[in-house]
């Protein structure tokens, strides 16, 4: 069975930073591509990053591009997205999200195109 963690919400000002985790369990982890989603108060969840099997290859929504960084330590079955430059529209509760990856060269963006979800961290920024 799957499981997905995910930790390191918290409260920070806007113009803070914070950076989440997400501990993958039951597979082996080099196999699966990993995703960020989103979700705040009355908004569907949305795509924020995902990152290729190997880490090669990362895509970013615009608009976290240039704030946000997906990164992955295969060894310790573990995604990241460092956070920085935070908004007050950046609150959300952060979701990671994995699937198995048909090729080393595959990112995916779409909620459905993953399997597997975390419960969810909460991230709230104060303006």
């Amino acid at each position: 069975q799957v499981q997905l963690v995910e930790s390191g919400g918290g409260l920070v000002q806007s113009g803070g930073s914070l950076r989440l985790s997400c501990i993958v369990s039951g597979r082996t982890f080099s196999t699966y591509v990993m995703g960020w989603f989103r979700q705040a108060p009355g908004m569907e969840r949305e795509f924020v990053a995902a990152i290729s099997r190997a880490g090669t290859l990362v895509h970013y929504a615009d608009s976290v591009k240039g704030r946000f960084t997906i990164s992955r330590d295969n060894a310790k079955n573990t995604v990241y997205l460092q956070m920085d430059s935070l908004k007050p529209e950046d609150t959300a509760v952060y979701y990671c999200a994995a699937t198995i990856g048909s090729s080393r060269f595959v990112v995916h963006s779409g909620m459905s195109e993953y399997d597997y979800w975390g419960q969810g961290t909460q991230v709230t920024v104060s303006s």
